[in-house]
Protein backbone atom coordinates (compact mmCIF):
# COMPACT_ATOMS: atom_id res chain seq x y z
CA UNK A 1 0.00 0.00 0.00
CA UNK A 2 1.61 3.37 -0.62
CA UNK A 3 2.59 5.59 1.55
CA UNK A 4 -0.82 7.93 1.62
CA UNK A 5 -3.46 5.34 1.21
CA UNK A 6 -6.29 5.64 -1.51
CA UNK A 7 -9.85 4.88 -0.90
CA UNK A 8 -12.69 4.45 -3.52
CA UNK A 9 -16.17 3.88 -2.49
CA UNK A 10 -18.28 2.54 -4.78
CA UNK A 11 -22.32 2.00 -5.18
CA UNK A 12 -24.57 1.97 -7.69
CA UNK A 13 -25.14 5.66 -8.02
CA UNK A 14 -22.86 7.48 -6.57
CA UNK A 15 -25.56 9.68 -4.79
CA UNK A 16 -25.96 7.94 -1.25
CA UNK A 17 -23.88 5.54 0.57
CA UNK A 18 -20.36 6.16 -1.27
CA UNK A 19 -20.98 10.07 -0.89
CA UNK A 20 -21.43 9.77 2.67
CA UNK A 21 -18.83 7.72 3.36
CA UNK A 22 -16.10 9.42 1.46
CA UNK A 23 -16.90 12.68 3.45
CA UNK A 24 -16.56 10.59 6.71
CA UNK A 25 -12.82 9.59 5.67
CA UNK A 26 -12.40 13.07 4.09
CA UNK A 27 -13.26 14.46 7.29
CA UNK A 28 -11.83 12.10 9.72
CA UNK A 29 -8.52 11.61 7.62
CA UNK A 30 -7.60 14.45 6.78
CA UNK A 31 -4.68 14.99 4.01
CA UNK A 32 -3.82 11.43 5.26
CA UNK A 33 -5.11 9.39 2.59
CA UNK A 34 -6.95 9.98 -0.62
CA UNK A 35 -10.43 9.80 -1.15
CA UNK A 36 -12.27 8.81 -4.33
CA UNK A 37 -15.79 7.63 -4.73
CA UNK A 38 -17.81 6.34 -8.35
CA UNK A 39 -20.61 4.66 -9.06
CA UNK A 40 -21.72 1.97 -11.59
CA UNK A 41 -24.91 3.70 -13.02
CA UNK A 42 -24.52 7.77 -11.61
CA UNK A 43 -26.98 9.81 -10.63
CA UNK A 44 -27.58 13.59 -11.84
CA UNK A 45 -26.84 14.89 -8.31
CA UNK A 46 -26.35 13.48 -4.78
CA UNK A 47 -29.31 12.28 -2.49
CA UNK A 48 -30.69 15.31 -0.86
CA UNK A 49 -31.68 13.19 2.39
CA UNK A 50 -28.21 11.99 2.07
CA UNK A 51 -26.90 16.07 2.11
CA UNK A 52 -29.20 16.56 5.26
CA UNK A 53 -28.18 13.31 7.22
CA UNK A 54 -24.61 14.21 6.76
CA UNK A 55 -24.95 17.98 7.48
CA UNK A 56 -26.40 16.93 11.17
CA UNK A 57 -22.94 15.55 11.67
CA UNK A 58 -21.23 18.97 10.00
CA UNK A 59 -19.85 17.31 7.52
CA UNK A 60 -20.97 19.12 3.82
CA UNK A 61 -21.39 16.91 0.99
CA UNK A 62 -23.92 19.20 -1.04
CA UNK A 63 -21.45 20.26 -3.83
CA UNK A 64 -19.70 17.25 -4.25
CA UNK A 65 -20.99 15.16 -7.53
CA UNK A 66 -21.59 11.66 -8.67
CA UNK A 67 -19.00 10.14 -10.61
CA UNK A 68 -18.83 7.57 -13.23
CA UNK A 69 -16.90 4.00 -12.06
CA UNK A 70 -13.92 3.70 -14.49
CA UNK A 71 -11.26 0.87 -14.42
CA UNK A 72 -8.48 3.59 -13.96
CA UNK A 73 -9.95 4.62 -10.52
CA UNK A 74 -9.75 0.91 -9.23
CA UNK A 75 -6.18 0.54 -10.68
CA UNK A 76 -4.98 3.42 -8.62
CA UNK A 77 -6.82 3.06 -5.53
CA UNK A 78 -5.17 1.08 -2.55
CA UNK A 79 -8.60 -0.31 -0.91
CA UNK A 80 -12.20 -0.29 -2.70
CA UNK A 81 -15.00 -0.66 -0.99
CA UNK A 82 -18.27 -1.60 -2.33
CA UNK A 83 -21.61 -0.80 -1.36
CA UNK A 84 -24.33 -2.59 -4.13
CA UNK A 85 -22.85 -2.51 -7.05
CA UNK A 86 -22.13 -5.97 -7.78
CA UNK A 87 -19.66 -7.67 -10.50
CA UNK A 88 -19.58 -3.93 -11.94
CA UNK A 89 -16.59 -3.14 -10.22
CA UNK A 90 -13.45 -4.42 -11.79
CA UNK A 91 -11.44 -6.55 -9.84
CA UNK A 92 -7.27 -6.62 -9.79
CA UNK A 93 -4.73 -8.03 -7.95
CA UNK A 94 -3.27 -6.94 -5.28
CA UNK A 95 -6.54 -4.67 -3.67
CA UNK A 96 -7.60 -4.73 -0.93
CA UNK A 97 -11.51 -5.06 -1.57
CA UNK A 98 -14.58 -4.88 1.16
CA UNK A 99 -18.28 -5.04 0.55
CA UNK A 100 -19.72 -3.01 2.80
CA UNK A 101 -23.70 -4.63 2.50
CA UNK A 102 -25.86 -1.72 3.71
CA UNK A 103 -29.38 -0.02 3.25
CA UNK A 104 -29.82 1.88 0.10
CA UNK A 105 -31.45 5.23 1.22
CA UNK A 106 -32.37 6.52 -1.63
CA UNK A 107 -35.96 7.11 -1.82
CA UNK A 108 -35.79 7.02 2.41
CA UNK A 109 -36.80 9.91 4.43
CA UNK A 110 -34.13 10.95 7.23
CA UNK A 111 -35.46 8.65 9.82
CA UNK A 112 -34.27 5.95 7.86
CA UNK A 113 -31.10 7.65 6.23
CA UNK A 114 -29.64 8.59 9.69
CA UNK A 115 -29.14 4.72 10.96
CA UNK A 116 -27.29 3.89 7.34
CA UNK A 117 -25.45 7.14 8.03
CA UNK A 118 -24.36 5.95 11.68
CA UNK A 119 -23.39 2.49 10.01
CA UNK A 120 -21.56 4.27 7.38
CA UNK A 121 -19.61 6.62 10.00
CA UNK A 122 -18.95 3.48 12.33
CA UNK A 123 -17.63 1.46 9.12
CA UNK A 124 -15.43 3.99 8.16
CA UNK A 125 -13.78 4.80 11.64
CA UNK A 126 -12.70 0.92 12.01
CA UNK A 127 -11.38 1.57 8.09
CA UNK A 128 -9.43 4.47 9.46
CA UNK A 129 -8.09 2.17 12.34
CA UNK A 130 -6.33 -0.32 10.14
CA UNK A 131 -5.36 2.14 7.65
CA UNK A 132 -3.70 4.93 9.85
CA UNK A 133 -2.71 2.31 13.04
CA UNK A 134 0.04 4.88 14.10
CA UNK A 135 -2.50 7.94 14.33
CA UNK A 136 -4.61 5.88 16.99
CA UNK A 137 -1.80 6.04 19.24
CA UNK A 138 -1.07 9.91 18.87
Amino acid sequence: MSEKPTVLFVCVHNAGRSQMAAGFLRELGGDRLEVRSAGSEPKDQINPVAVQAMAEEGIDIANHVPNVLTTDAVRDSDVVITMGCGDACPIFPGKRYEDWDLDDPAGQGIEAVRPIRDEIRHRVEALLAELLPQDASA
